[in-house]
């Protein structure tokens, strides 16, 4: 199985096993801020920084304890699911990165980030831009490559890693609320979102738990998520199910399918994505073969294409929220 979201570096396969063997409940052990800055009795300690303002020590993903500021001014997000996370706590960064497979940040995020300051793409930093934005927090996602992580630490020692390579998106936006000292605001978000995932699942009328293949679509094949894969998330907290050939415990993908395979996609509704231009054309290319026809999901009218920055990520509460009406807009109809 190959990873949802983004390839591990070679350079820094044992950064990647102790990510998988931590993970980002590390961030949650302590520092256990409160929304109103004061010190919580999860924190480790609370101290001084070296601008004169409070700081808390935390563990990041990796488990490495980190000092960052109790009430962080200037964050910058290095991935879309940092980002998501900052702008569902109702704050905003001062720098961020492109989305997945995007030469522009995410577009359902767009609305929100427009005057927002762009320091390089997805995990790729640049340094000079990086220190423009005089971060004081740098939320750096699944990052694994030690020698980009030196540099960011040496622009602020506040550089945290938000998620380990098996962490689903729930537990990495904890670890964030964490770290943002806004632990009680990302408890809401989630049990917010719960209840209105549940809700519009239980609004779907005969569509109401019904089978749903969520798959994307690269340049040499589909490929379908498995179970605990984010968009298969959501549809599973709204009560839907996924297809018995898809029925599989995992947060990845499988390797591109040939057409011999399809089939292994085909559901009461198809979900279908792509991340970049070649897999929209290979794409459009299989829609006019007969493999592709004779799914029953496409007999019926029931193959859906949804933006794969979203659905083929490691998601966040915003792009939960899109998902959830992707579904609705699709089932209800």
């Amino acid at each position: 199985m190959t990873s949802t979201h983004r390839p591990l570096l070679p350079a820094s396969r044992r950064a990647a096993q102790v990510l998988a063997a931590v993970g980002a409940a590390a961030l949650l052990v302590t520092g256990c801020g409160s929304d109103n800055g004061s010190d919580d009795k999860g924190s480790e300690s609370a101290s001084q920084g070296a601008g004169g303002g409070q700081t808390r020590e935390i563990k990041d993903a990796t488990g490495k304890l980190v000092k960052v500021p109790a009430q962080p001014k200037r964050i910058v997000t290095l991935t879309q699911e940092d980002l998501d996370a900052v702008l569902a706590l109702g704050l905003k960064p001062v720098g961020i990165t492109n989305g997945q497979g995007l030469s522009k940040p995410p577009a359902y995020l767009e609305d929100k980030v427009k005057d927002i300051k762009v320091v390089g793409n997805l995990l790729q930093p640049v340094m000079d831009k990086v220190i423009a934005a005089k971060p004081d927090l740098i939320l750096a996602g699944d990052m694994q490559d030690e020698q980009v992580l030196k540099q960011l630490r040496e622009i602020t020692p506040a550089t945290l890693v938000t998620m380990a390579p098996a962490d689903d998106w729930k537990l990495s936006f904890r670890g964030i609320g964490n770290a943002l000292n806004s632990m009680d605001k990302a408890n809401k978000v989630i049990a917010d979102y719960e209840a209105k995932a549940k809700k519009a699942g239980g609004e779907l009328g005969d569509n109401k738990g019904a089978e749903v293949s969520i798959v994307r679509w690269n340049p040499d094949g589909p490929s379908w998520m498995e179970k605990k894969q984010f968009a298969s998330g959501v549809a599973l907290d709204m009560g839907l199910k996924r297809p018995k050939a898809q029925d599989k415990d995992g947060n990845a993908h499988t390797p591109a399918l040939s057409l011999e395979k399809i089939n292994e996609i085909d559901g009461d509704w198809l979900f279908l994505s792509t991340l970049t231009s070649d897999g929209e054309k290979a794409l459009k290319d299989v829609q006019s073969k007969p493999a592709y026809k004779d799914l029953n999901a496409v007999k019926k009218d029931h193959a859906v294409t949804v933006n794969g920055s979203v659905w083929s990520t490691r998601g966040g509460p915003l792009a939960s929220q899109v998902v959830i009406d992707d579904i609705v807009k699709a089932l209800k109809k």
